[in-house]
């Protein structure tokens, strides 16, 4: 007869010992999730159901810096055009089609539709011999039309360009014009171009230099630029330069950069130069410079004759009288050296048309101001003795050796 073997008895969720067990496990849960919770270390949920705008806090007014750059900007935005330029050329169909060459800044200089700008923004689309160029777009900061501009004039001695729009005279706003022969080191100046493209670019800064020399597109060394450090990048270029005043005061037009960035350097050509080749360009399409005919010593240099006793007042020293000018027609004396190898000291200009000159500059800004043929007087002082001479300005001649 078989022996039924025992059966091992189960203890199952009745039993005593292991409920008393569940029941503690799930209390140490509870209490580890509890103090978790209350100190923070608990997870929190991502999202939040009741979150709302927060409440603005009141600015109050703005400072009157501000209100006076905000002013200056919307005074003269107006004024400041962006310039496009592309090549024309031919499809397979024998189509022109303009392919994009270039961007720049310009304003409007009269309510004529005349538009000043860089000569190199806008050198390679002028018209050329056999009736080739390109095409040049500006667009108005107050309008949605882009209009085709028209080449003036350009000098790439100074670099400045002249173009013409065919626009209502209710959509052109003149710039106001400024004066750059009294600028300090430290002024405020502002800057609206198109760097990059992006129209209506707003930069300030300070006058950080004076007198500055930069190469034009031509070569040639203009003197009396504006060194800044408004924020000036490609695309500026040709754009206004303004004072505290909202006035031009300059036409920006370089920066120094390695990377081809802005840097802290940027330089513009002063308004005095602006405000008398412009006119000649928009009389003549070229610029043809009068010139008294004459070099002048450096002011440094005049100076110092002054204080050793060689001249007894203020005004600028004639170096030379170049060869066939008006100044050599009209019988001005140069600095010279005499048989026994002494120095003789040339006229010394103290007046021009009877407004007082004190700095070489100021026969420049003079005479910046007049047209080949004018005739202007000359007060000079020679050998002691005052003498007003009338010159006939011409046509700037080619500088002897010297």
């Amino acid at each position: 007869m078989a022996t039924e073997r025992p059966r091992p008895a189960f203890n199952g969720p009745s039993s005593g010992g292991t409920v008393n067990g569940w029941l503690v496990a799930i209390l140490l849960i509870a209490f580890v999730a509890l103090y978790l919770k209350l100190s923070g270390y608990w997870p929190q949920s991502l999202f939040d159901p009741g979150a709302t705008p927060r409440d603005i806090t009141p600015r109050g007014d703005l400072a009157e810096d501000e209100k006076s750059t905000i002013a200056i900007f919307k005074a003269v935005n107006g004024s400041v055009v962006h310039i496009t330029t592309s090549e024309l050329r031919e499809d397979f169909r024998m189509n022109p089609v303009e392919i994009p060459q270039g961007s720049g800044s310009g304003f409007v200089w009269d309510n004529k539709g005349y538009i000043v700008t860089n000569y190199h923004v806008v050198r390679d689309a002028r018209p050329r011999r056999g009736g080739r160029g390109g095409v040049i777009h500006v667009a108005l900061a107050n309008s949605a039309t882009s209009y085709s501009a028209q080449f003036v004039g350009g000098s790439s001695s100074t670099d400045l360009a002249v173009l013409k729009i065919n626009a209502p005279a209710t959509e052109l706003k003149p710039i106001p014009v400024g004066r750059s022969d009294d600028l300090q080191i430290g002024q405020k100046v502002f800057a609206i171009g198109s760097p990059f493209s992006l129209n209506q670019s707003f930069t300030t800064g300070i006058v950080s230099g004076l007198g500055r020399e930069i190469q034009s597109e031509g070569g040639q060394t203009i003197k009396d630029v504006i060194q800044v450090n408004a924020a000036i990048n490609p695309g500026n270029s040709g754009g206004p330069l303004l004072d505290s005043a909202g006035r031009l005061i300059g036409v920006t037009t370089a920066i120094v950069s390695p990377t081809g960035a802005f840097s802290g350097i940027g330089f513009a050509i002063p308004v005095d130069m602006v405000n008398s080749v412009v006119p000649r360009l928009i009389q003549s399409g070229s610029e043809e410079p009068p010139s008294i005919g004459i070099s002048l010593f450096p002011d440094d240099v005049t100076s110092m004759l002054r204080d050793r006793g060689y001249i007894k007042q203020p005004g600028v020293l004639v170096k030379a009288v170049w060869p066939g000018s008006g100044a050599e027609a009209a019988g001005i004396v140069p600095t010279r050296r005499t048989e026994d190898g002494n120095i003789a000291l040339g006229d010394l200009i103290t007046a021009i048309d009877g407004k007082p000159v004190t700095e070489a500059k100021s026969v420049a800004n003079a005479v910046g101001q007049k047209k080949s043929g004018d005739t202007i007087m000359l007060t000079v002082v020679r050998g002691g003795e005052r003498h007003d001479v009338a010159v006939t300005l011409r046509p700037r001649p080619a500088a002897p050796d010297e």
